[in-house]
């Protein structure tokens, strides 16, 4: 069984350029998950490996989400496009 990521967090796009992408699972910024406008993107990382970037204040999340949360959240408007019903 496969152990989720206890912290996900929400960062703005202009922030991207301070990501140590060798700290968290997403090995760039291609492989992130970014609001439908573009604005900001999700991270996450196991509670023991906090990253650097953010440990400092390198980057300052605009939210941390459990993974519950996240998982509301990326079902939002605001990050997922409606799935049109077929006729």
């Amino acid at each position: 069984m496969s152990h989720l990521p206890d912290v996900y967090a929400i960062i703005s796009t202009t922030d991207i350029d301070n990501v140590d992408f060798t700290q968290v699972p997403e090995e760039n910024n291609e492989y992130l998950r970014y609001s439908l406008d573009g604005t900001e993107f999700v991270i996450k990382w196991f509670n023991e490996h906090e990253p650097t970037f953010i440990a400092d204040g390198t980057v300052t999340p605009l939210q941390t989400l459990t993974h519950e949360q996240a998982l509301t959240l990326m079902s939002s408007a605001e990050w997922s496009e409606p799935i049109p019903v077929e006729k």
